[in-house]
């Protein structure tokens, strides 16, 4: 299947890894890392995997949540220690003491970036209105963002927001120390997984074995990162300060790194992350209008801690998932009610036709999976 994807939607590269029962059954690589040397994708390259950094962050603000150095009902305002920004005539939302970790967690804390716009696209806006100099960090985007009005009243209703999961990151740097040490401390680290990192965004700064990117339709822009800021570079290389992406996008890692960290929740009882009863908290469907229709009926999908959930029947079972998408970059993870547990990587973001990667391979694998009669022992 895999194969026949690659070459019939023109994708560069890819890798795939599957578990089943907390064994990895497969892990393979297809196609060219860097298309230009004839590198092949090989099963430990790395690549950026976008939003599926969002359940590392989530995982890690939920283990400091069992140690008692927060609370999912505390404000937001009281564990960041970033001053606001506020524009000449302008004012802090007043709404934005009433933002709880839970909000941020479950993308309900008063920010529609369809509305406002997504902060991590207005780099030089923000850098403008801050007088800090390119490239900006995490920090200052939640400091201008600090300063902005919200779109709506927080836990009134869910919508995907990139800005909730850099305020998390602010907050686990309060309480814990720098935010990739804490991650690498408190997910990776029990786990045994050592080679996923932040990622950089400049070509010069690849890591190693990280994979090249390639979107489906080459650009360039103006650089807010690097050597040549404000001269055009390809949009996948400094276009996008990806560096500013961390804890909502920012990571790199193998599909191998993702199964590995997905498996850790195959058995709620013995996981080695998080207790049983957190587990439901970070699945549970939230109240009124993020969970439900405006007729009272739960919705067939919803945004659960760092997950996307999708009951399955009605025994408590789910399909549990993440997909990620920036330029040149699609991905997905998911965890199935029955076990098993996959990811797959993509070098580039969609195929001729500008459909999405991740969306196009999800059906597929999950058909794949199906046909399979004799498992392999795994390891």
């Amino acid at each position: 299947m895999m194969t026949t994807f690659v070459e019939k939607h023109k994708v560069p590269g890819a890798a795939l890894a599957v578990t089943r029962g907390g064994k990895l059954v497969c892990s393979r690589g297809f196609g060219y890392a860097d298309v230009e040397k004839k590198e092949p994708v090989e099963p430990a390259s790395l690549f950026r995997i976008a939003s599926i950094s969002k359940p590392f962050t989530s995982v890690t603000v939920l283990r400091l949540v069992e140690r008692g150095k927060l609370k999912l009902s505390d404000k937001v305002i009281d564990h960041l220690k970033i001053a606001p920004h506020v524009p000449p005539g302008g004012k802090v939302d007043p709404r934005w003491k009433d933002i709880t970790v839970a909000h941020c967690l479950r993308h309900t804390g008063g920010w529609d970036r369809d509305k406002s716009g997504d902060p991590i696209g207005k780099m030089g806006e923000i850098s403008k209105s801050l007088g800090t100099p390119l490239p900006v960090t995490p920090d200052h985007l939640v400091r201008y963002m600090m300063g902005q009005p919200l779109d709506f009243d927080p836990g009134t209703k869910a919508v995907y927001s990139n800005l909730g999961y850099l305020v998390l990151g602010r907050i686990i740097e309060t309480l814990a120390g720098p935010y990739e040490a804490t991650v690498r401390k408190e997910v990776l680290k029990p786990l045994g997984i050592t080679t996923m990192r932040l990622g950089r965004a400049r070509l010069e700064h690849r890591a190693k074995d990280e994979v090249r990117y390639y979107p489906a339709k080459p650009w360039t822009g103006s650089a807010v990162i690097g050597p040549k800021i404000g001269e055009q570079v390809p949009g996948q290389y400094g276009v996008q300060n990806f560096e500013a992406f961390e804890a909502h996008g920012g990571w790199i890692a193998s599909a191998a790194d993702l199964v590995r960290f997905a498996s850790a929740f195959d058995d709620p009882k013995k996981c080695p992350l998080l207790k049983e009863e957190t587990i439901r908290t970070m699945h549970a469907r939230p109240e009124g209008l993020a969970g439900y229709d405006d007729k009272g009926k739960p919705m067939p999908l919803y945004l659960g801690c760092g997950w996307m959930v999708r009951p399955v029947g009605d025994q408590g079972k789910a399909n549990v998932f993440h997909s990620g998408y920036i330029s040149g970059t699609s991905t997905l993870l998911v965890r199935r009610w029955d076990g098993l547990n996959w990811a797959v990587l993509f070098n580039s973001d969609q195929d001729p036709d500008r459909k999405t990667l991740s969306g196009l391979i999800d059906p597929l694998v999950h058909e794949a999976a199906d046909q399979v009669k004799n498992w392999p022992m795994g390891k």
